[in-house]
């Protein structure tokens, strides 16, 4: 006898066989194809959810902390409470000294100016940074470079501007290389950046300017003051695990008490990346278990359906075996149904799938780009072959069934 698996008439057979009953083969194929569609849609849909949170989030180093004045909320050595603290560069000198682990870190200052270039104006934040800034808070440069070292330490008048700054200032044209006013002050114009997160400091970088932290103390008259400290920590170190050394270290530089939360606020941004995190996990996990439980419903279906046509087929079974089928050619013919309806119901699915994330990622495209309603395709096989296995494991006990029909008594079924 001719092996099932390549002999055409075999195939033509399982058409014949799965034909005979349209409705009930489409009902069933049917629920495949939506189990494949929706498990390949939650998976994608997750994928674009995630993008759409996660870009939020780019460009910012994930193991950043920033410190910001506050008031204190306790009396301490004569003081009262409810006075405003004021960060100075003594701080930064201090936290730098106290913490070997961080990797990066910027004194920042902030206050808004008008900006012109000849008749054009506009209205931006000043930004006062060190020379890792952009290490912490990584822009798009468009043009040139960031501050560097060199600038802050010679106490250059240097920006770098944003690129709306610059496109209400120099239009289409290049901004590098001319001079700007900043409050009666001229800066020579050395890059363009802009914005890939969607965390301001502020105002966001497009709508900035910025300078050398000590150009912008000494031009405005700022002397030690400091309006935000930034940092990152080497891999491996937590900010987290640092929050109540840096409040001793600066309450050893200010009459506050060390157990002061108030006095300055901790801000750190691991701990939201770290929700971010959770959320994309559970994200993934209910998009799986509602994936699963749809799955499950297509493949009883299959199951169902292979259970009748066993049902049905009793006779001819039994007329196959009395001529000589071996139990394992029944079994293969059964199975070989179920993995044909299985496999076409299942790419249909995955195919429809794909399409409907491919159109709500053109809809979804905006100034910061689509999201990513993307299906991979390890993901799409991946769900192809869970769909078949399943399929196939769903036909075994009909196929039993059906091996284990005696000649004698299926030539006796009515």
């Amino acid at each position: 006898m001719k092996n099932p698996v390549f002999d055409i008439e075999n195939w033509r057979e399982i058409g014949t066989t799965l034909a005979q009953n349209k409705t009930r083969t489409f009902m069933t194929a049917f629920g495949i194809f939506w189990g494949t569609a929706i498990l390949a849609l939650l998976i994608g849909g997750s994928e674009g959810l995630k993008h759409f949170m996660g870009r939020n989030f780019e460009g910012f180093a994930t193991n950043a902390a920033a410190i910001f004045p506050g008031r204190t909320t306790k009396s301490y050595a004569g003081f009262n409470k409810g006075r405003p603290l004021e960060l100075n560069i003594n701080d930064a000198v201090n936290i730098r000294h106290a913490l070997p682990q961080l990797a990066h870190s910027s004194a920042v200052n902030f206050e808004w100016v008008n900006a012109m270039y000849g008749r054009k104006k506009s209205n931006a934040q000043l930004t006062g940074v060190e020379k890792d800034y952009d290490k912490i808070f990584e822009p798009i440069v468009y043009e040139g470079r960031f501050i560097n070292e060199a600038d802050d330490a010679n106490y250059r008048k240097v920006c770098v501007i944003g690129k709306k700054v610059a496109d209400e200032l120099f239009g289409a044209g290049s901004a590098t290389g001319h001079e700007i006013q900043l409050n009666n002050i001229y800066y020579k114009v050395i890059g363009v950046i802009g914005q890939t997160s969607e965390i301001n400091i502020g105002a966001k970088m497009d709508e900035s300017i910025f300078i050398p932290y000590n150009t912008m103390r000494r031009g405005y008259n700022l002397g030690n003051k400091i309006n935000i400290f930034m940092m990152t920590f080497q891999d491996g170190y937590k900010p987290g695990d640092y929050e109540k050394l840096l409040r001793h270290v600066i309450a050893a530089n200010h009459p506050v008490a060390p157990d002061d939360e108030g006095a300055f606020n901790y801000f750190n941004i691991s701990e939201m990346f770290a929700m971010v995190d959770n959320v994309f996990t559970g994200i993934t996990l209910l998009a799986l278990f509602v994936g699963i439980g749809t799955l499950l419903s297509g493949i009883i279906g299959v199951g169902n359906i292979m259970w009748i046509i066993v049902r049905e087929r009793t006779h001819e079974i039994g007329i196959r075996r009395a001529i000589g089928a071996k139990p394992r050619d029944i079994i293969i013919q059964i199975l070989s149904e179920s993995m044909v309806l299985t496999s076409i119901a299942g790419i249909a699915g995955i195919v429809f799938a794909a399409i409907i994330l491919g159109v709500a990622e053109v809809i979804s495209d905006g100034p910061l780009g689509p999201l990513r309603f993307q299906l991979q395709f390890s993901q799409a096989v991946g769900i192809l072959v869970t769909f078949l296995i399943l399929g196939t494991a769903a036909g075994i006990i009909p196929a039993v069934k059906a091996m284990k029909i005696k000649p004698i008594e299926a030539l006796n079924d009515k």
